[in-house]
């Protein structure tokens, strides 16, 4: 990979990684206060959003690649599950095992939140979702800067 799209996917990734922090700062700000109704919908809505971000930085990993995934009923598991396989002579792997299992529940949730209308929070199955989130927190970066190691030219 030349110099300059090594920096304009680093940079695109470095811009992702930002909103990234945003959310997760809200979701650590709200976590404290899961017995409130107003924090609790609050914070599945940080949640959703979450995912929703890191959703956004696969794409760019994704379309950057030219490794592109129809639009179809399985899009969002088919493009997380892209993230954790290497391809060769492509691109390296982006996730780990773990930070999949993380994404995974992190992307069930947001499928749950999103199409639950009548549906209330359960205060427990959010903090379990907010204790992965964090989980997750702690790794990703990490996998963000091997990946971007094993591409730098």
């Amino acid at each position: 990979m030349d110099e300059a799209r090594w920096a304009l996917l680093k940079a695109s990734l470095d811009a992702q990684r930002q909103e990234i922090a945003r959310i997760f700062t809200k979701i650590e700000e709200r976590q404290a206060h899961l017995d409130d109704p107003v924090y609790l919908e609050s914070l599945g809505y940080q949640l959703h959003n979450l995912y929703s971000a890191f959703e956004d930085l696969f794409k760019i990993v994704a379309e950057f690649f030219e490794n592109r995934i129809a639009e179809r009923a399985e899009y969002h598991r088919e493009l997380l599950r892209r993230m954790k396989i290497p391809i060769e002579t492509v691109r390296p792997a982006l996730l780990s095992e773990e930070s999949y299992r993380l994404l995974d529940n992190l992307r069930a949730f947001r499928h749950f939140f999103r199409h639950a209308y009548e549906a209330e929070l359960d205060p427990k199955r959010v903090a379990l979702v907010v204790e992965d989130a964090l989980k997750l927190k702690n790794i990703y970066a990490q996998e963000i800067e091997r990946f971007l190691g094993q591409l730098r030219p």
